[in-house]
């Protein structure tokens, strides 16, 4: 039993070493994961000023829905709803979109055009809190259309305009149930007057006529082989049924950041094992620990040599 004492006091040494060494490491691994959090979505609340700053209708308000105009709202106001916890570097953008449409609702609206489009970026600095008297808030403003319109409030900087590319998206078309802007909060429409110029009937053929002029005469089968059942593709297609009104909701979410970039590290650029958090040099300290243990092993040996 004496013998074995020296073994077993080096071998509790061993992992004793290795445990102290790796405790550091796997506590920074942790702290790195955590680091800056992540960032969730945030209430936006809004509300109509004139060109004086003085608030038009309701005040401050995160309620969504589609509004009738009396007259084109001028400009609104932005912030977040109080009592948020939003972290630092989190930011929400916001823009305001303004359409000319076929009609004074969305109903009516038909394939839109944009024509104008401003955005915000909200922060926690825009937070509002239990005193807010004299704080200015961010503000976006759009041209008035001079004829049938939509304006679009909503959580994000896409532009919707039809055209292709990072950053654009699809118009809003009524007819074809293309429902944008995604992460809509509220929208507003009217107007008492067609849009004579660039409407959508005058600039966007039907999409029915390139095919039936197309088709070919029914007594007339093709050359060269037994007639075929006429295909699927030469029916005249069936017009799309009129999207539902577009959903609102004020919750919206945070604008992609970008990676960090990589910290200067001494292995030729690569992140160090410890930064990663997926490869501690657990090896090296085995390999330490191994060291202890070759060490005690061999006094153990010479002493037993020496006893015998």
């Amino acid at each position: 039993m004496a013998r074995s004492q020296p073994a077993r006091f080096l071998a509790t040494a061993a992992a004793a070493f290795l445990a102290a060494t790796a405790a550091p490491l796997i506590g920074a691994t942790a702290a790195h994961a955590q680091e800056g959090g992540a960032c969730s979505s945030a209430t936006v609340q809004y509300r109509l000023v004139d060109a004086d700053g003085k608030v038009v209708g309701a005040d401050w308000s995160s309620q969504g829905g589609f509004h009738q105009w009396d007259s084109v709202p001028g400009t609104v106001e932005v912030r977040l709803a109080p009592g948020q916890s939003v972290g630092e570097g989190c930011g929400y953008p916001v823009s305001l979109a303004e359409y000319t449409t076929e009609g004074p609702n969305w109903a009516s609206s038909g394939r839109q055009e944009m024509i104008d489009k401003a955005t915000v970026r909200l922060t926690a600095k825009d937070v509002a809190g239990k005193d807010d008297d004299g704080r200015t808030w961010q503000k976006l403003s759009v041209k008035a259309p001079a004829c049938f319109g939509q304006i679009d409030l909503y959580g994000e900087d896409t532009a919707y305009d039809g055209k292709e590319g990072e950053g654009h998206g699809p118009l809003p078309d009524v007819r074809t149930g293309v429902l944008t802007p995604y992460h809509l909060i509220a929208a507003w429409n009217g107007g008492d007057k067609k849009c004579e110029a660039g409407t959508p009937e005058s600039a966007t053929p039907s999409p029915s006529a390139p095919e039936t002029s197309a088709s070919p005469a029914p007594s007339a089968p093709p050359a060269g082989g037994e007639p075929s059942a006429p295909a699927e593709g030469t029916k005249p297609p069936v017009s799309p049924k009129p999207g539902a009104t577009p959903s609102t909701n004020a919750d919206v979410p945070p604008a992609q950041s970008s990676p960090p970039a990589p910290k200067s590290s001494p292995n030729g650029g690569n992140p160090p094992l410890a930064e990663t958090g997926a490869g501690a040099p657990v090896g090296m300290l085995a390999g330490g620990a191994a060291l202890v243990l070759a060490v005690g092993a061999g006094t153990v040996y010479a002493s037993r040599a020496r006893r015998s």
